[in-house]
């Protein structure tokens, strides 16, 4: 799902020790959710085309601080 070039086992560990990780990833969760929804319409008002890049913006936001964390945490087992 997430961040695909890390292995799922250093993700899972990542979760079950660090709270910033484990929040970041689940509002990655719920902002693809979202996503999801906004896409299924075939048409997007105004505002919801505002609202789809506002979302993208900080998914994407979400997810390069994820990758930061898991950067760190692989560094670590080196």
């Amino acid at each position: 799902m997430v961040l695909k070039e890390h292995d799922e086992a250093l993700i899972e560990k990542v979760k079950g020790e660090n709270e910033e990780f484990r929040r970041l990833y689940l509002e990655h969760h719920d902002l693809e959710q979202k996503l999801t929804e906004l896409t299924r319409s075939k048409y997007l008002t105004p505002e919801q085309e505002v609202e789809k890049r506002r979302l993208q913006k900080i998914k994407l936001s979400g997810k390069d601080k994820m990758a930061k964390i898991l950067k760190e945490y692989d560094n670590q087992k080196k």
